[in-house]
């Protein structure tokens, strides 16, 4: 049995959603049509109103509903000190563990010449058009730990070393309450070139 022309429509479009396979989008619509379609409904002017209403601040590229959103006009935050991430759910993350203090911009993505993403489509004449107006002295790399992430991460070093801002990474290497016979062989190798000197 095939589905009707409309809940086919409804299936396909939850299975757009990152993780989402045909068995759970097709679960995930039968029982939005099925238990509680005033949920269904809620759900369907939530996303309309976000369409609508959430664009990206102008200054760090973060997902918004003003031009500037309210981590960028927060006056007690540490301008000095940028923060460079892949995406706005990174901001979030770094966010919800606490201890940062300083401004952050959102890269789209990470370089991938094999997927067409250079320098211009994730953001870099943007991120250097932002640092031109401002008094930053570190910039933190918190691209993801991978090929791709590390060439992004390098390449924004590269030219942001010039300008005379210190440049950091993100430590990687063994979560807390780890057990080193668990973890594998990269982490442990990027935890060992990242060491630090204890006092």
């Amino acid at each position: 049995m095939s589905f009707s022309p409309l809940i086919r429509q409804l299936i396909d479009a939850l299975r757009g959603l990152p993780g989402v396979g045909p068995k759970t989008a097709q679960r995930m619509a039968l029982n939005l049509l099925e238990r509680d379609r005033n949920a269904a409904r809620h759900l369907a002017q939530a996303l309309e109103l976000a369409m609508d209403g959430v664009g990206y601040c102008k200054q760090c590229r973060m997902l918004s509903e003003t031009d500037i959103c309210s981590l960028c006009s927060d006056p007690r935050r540490d301008d000095s000190l940028i923060c460079i991430l892949q995406s706005p759910a990174d901001v979030w993350a770094i966010e919800q563990a606490g201890g940062y203090n300083g401004l952050y911009f959102v890269l789209k993505g990470q370089l991938s010449p094999i997927d067409g993403r250079g320098p211009n489509e994730i953001g870099i004449p943007a991120l250097l058009d932002a640092l031109d107006g401002r008094q930053v002295t570190e910039a933190i790399l918190a691209t993801n730990p991978t090929v791709e992430g590390e060439a992004t991460a390098h390449y924004i070093a590269s030219l942001l070393k010039p300008r005379g801002i210190k440049v950091s990474r993100l430590a990687h290497g063994i979560p807390l309450g780890g057990e080193l016979e668990f973890i594998d062989g990269g982490t442990l190798a990027h935890a060992l070139a990242g060491r630090t000197l204890v006092n």
